[in-house]
């Protein structure tokens, strides 16, 4: 058939059924495709998700970002803008929001604390930039930080990885005896403020007294939300915060914030600038604007109403378990990290035949699997601040079956 044939018969089907109508309805639904499904990628990889009913625990990917800050993410990931541009406008917010001189967003606490460091080491001199983490003392820098012995659990990592060399004490009389020409530093593990025999007030006082900059690790201190100034008024020259724990920002993101020379020397140490010891530790822009909502977000929360929530969870769970023959149930609050309600939960084994282990090992297995932390007495402990609402009642029924069944 010629061309003009075909158009012409096609003109004489009846458009309703036939196949103009056929035609119109696949275009439009061409031009206007359903939209895709939303990926599961855990369940595609293969890797296990469960109820957080442990607490903010790096490995467990820390804490649940709210909307709005994935929102920000997924805003800022479709233009560009320039890297140090957006650190120096979300810095001044930051910084007003902690009552600090000065503030900047890094790839975690751990990060702030190196780069905290690296600044008070080189200021802004760019040789001694350009020669951490080595030979300090020949680049004309301080090369000691002093620290309680208590406050030696792993995150002094951080520091050490400047090129210091780091000098433990116990006493005030071994404190005063270590400062000499040498000491860069001295750090607070604030977690840790219990265990060693000189509080934060009086080691920034000493230090104070010795001209020497005093920094602080807060990493997980919040709540309560004053922590988020309370340092930065005391006179601290620089304050180290996680932003993925109890502020639910992005969990590779944290918080520097501190004196304003010591902040901007950090931020010469860090990416995009080369040659430095904070390269690598860049922090991307969504991470940026992520952090500065999460933190809007968190001081402008009702927390006295946040508490309460809280406590009407625990209350669920440990109303289901105290009432089991040979369970014993305490509700605590730790004094200064995971500053939340918390379930202390332990058994009589001749009672209940099942060790912690064992207990964990079944909820981690089970549907849902979940995730608590064993404690010292051969137990276990479970928050309620990263669960989702609801989540306390299948928790509550979890742990009561799996005690129940010691068969």
């Amino acid at each position: 058939m010629k061309r003009r044939e075909i158009v012409k018969g096609i003109g004489a089907l009846p458009l309703s059924g036939g196949i103009i109508g056929g035609m119109l309805s696949w275009t439009k639904a061409d031009a206007n495709p359903p939209a895709p499904a939303a990926r599961n990628l855990l369940q595609e990889l293969g890797v296990r998700s469960f109820i957080n009913a442990a607490g903010t625990y790096t490995a467990m990917t820390a804490s649940l970002m709210h909307e709005e800050v994935i929102e920000a993410i997924k805003a800022s990931a479709t233009s560009f803008c320039m890297l140090n541009e957006l650190q120096d406008k979300v810095g001044e917010k930051i910084a007003q929001m902690t009552k600090a001189e000065a503030a900047m967003v890094t790839s975690g606490a751990f990060s702030a604390l190196t780069l905290g460091l690296a600044g008070i080491l080189t200021g802004t001199d760019k040789t001694k930039i350009q020669s951490l983490p080595q030979n300090l003392e020949a680049a004309g820098m301080k090369s000691e930080v002093i620290l309680q012995k208590s406050h030696c659990i792993g995150y002094e990592q951080a520091l050490w990885n400047t090129g210091v060399k780091l000098i433990a004490v116990e006493t005030v009389a071994d404190l005063e005896k270590a400062i000499n020409a040498k000491t860069a530093s001295m750090h607070f593990m604030n977690c840790n403020a219990l265990s060693g025999q000189i509080n934060a007030e009086d080691w920034l006082a000493i230090a104070q007294k010795n001209n020497i900059p005093a920094t602080i690790d807060i990493a997980a201190d919040v709540p309560p939300v004053t922590n988020l100034w309370k340092f930065n008024e005391m006179g601290y020259s620089y304050v180290a915060i996680s932003g993925g724990k109890a502020l639910r920002g992005p969990q590779s993101a944290g918080i520097l914030m501190g004196k304003k020379d010591i902040i901007a020397a950090a931020r010469l140490n860090h990416s995009p600038n080369g040659k430095t010891i904070g390269r690598g530790m860049k922090v991307n822009k969504e991470e940026i604007l992520g952090m500065y909502v999460a933190l809007e977000k968190y001081i402008a929360t009702d927390h006295e109403k946040e508490w309460k929530l809280w406590e009407d969870r625990i209350a669920v769970i440990n109303n289901a378990l105290k009432s089991i023959d040979g369970v014993t149930t305490t509700i605590k609050v730790p004094p200064i990290a995971n500053h939340t309600p918390t379930l202390h939960v332990t058994w009589d084994k001749s009672k209940i035949n099942l060790t912690n282990d064992e207990f964990m090992d079944r909820l981690r297995k089970g549907n849902p699997s979940i995730e608590v932390v064993s404690n010292a007495e051969g137990g276990f402990n479970t928050t309620v601040f990263m669960l989702k609402p609801g989540e306390e009642k299948i928790v509550a029924k979890r742990f009561k079956e799996e005690l129940l069944n010691t068969k």
